[in-house]
């Protein structure tokens, strides 16, 4: 199984050292030119190896680590995502839920990648975090995971336990998984809110 992280800001790089820290190999990308993150890139691990796009996309797993929008110039990377499984770890702050035609926003990126199996994950921890050990006073840091394609979330489950992480299924996109997504300006509380209105 191969990886790349498309994106190379906080949460790239965060991801990028947590592959580093269990010696996994992984590409990373970016709107740069990897010349521009191939000394970022040595400075997290050996195993961290900058590419273009174009190649990065040749993975069987990909990572989402751009802002929110750049999605679709990602997904023009190919013109079909049969085969791959796109990881989602984007989030919407600021993005109006109008804006994603009423869809979770993972939904929306999923109609961007066509044939992709596509999986909402490590989006909920901010960059520090992601980057820090994930076994903590003996247990391991939680990382949900959702989406609507049930083939996917094994593969997914078993990187982020190679990567020392614990996986929590929450199951489709627009179900558990909304519970992690962005809206608007809220994450998380205000999904709570809601359900907990509805259950008054």
């Amino acid at each position: 199984m191969s990886y790349a992280i498309i994106g190379f800001g906080a949460v790239g790089q965060a991801l990028a050292r947590a592959f580093a820290r269990k010696d996994i190999d992984v590409t990373v990308a970016s709107r740069r030119p990897p010349e521009a993150l191939a000394p970022q890139a040595r400075a997290i691990g050996p195993t961290v190896v900058a590419k273009s796009l174009r190649d990065a996309v040749e993975a069987d797993t990909i990572i989402l680590a751009v802002p929110f929008w750049e999605h679709r110039e990602v997904a023009k990377a190919l013109p079909s995502w049969e085969g791959k499984t796109v990881i989602d770890a984007t989030n919407t702050f600021g993005v109006l839920p109008e804006e994603l035609d009423g869809l979770p926003s993972s939904a929306f990126v999923a109609k961007a990648f066509t044939g992709a199996k596509l999986v909402k994950g490590f989006n909920h921890l901010v960059a520090a975090t992601l980057a820090a050990d994930p076994i903590v006073e003996g247990g391991h840091r939680v990382v949900f995971l959702s989406s609507d394609d049930e083939d996917a979330i094994a593969p997914v489950a078993a990187l982020a336990k190679q990567l020392g992480f614990a996986p929590v299924n929450l199951g489709k996109l627009n179900e558990g998984g909304a519970l992690v997504h962005a809206r608007g300006r809220t994450w998380g509380q205000l999904i709570f809110q809601d359900l907990f209105k509805k259950e008054q």
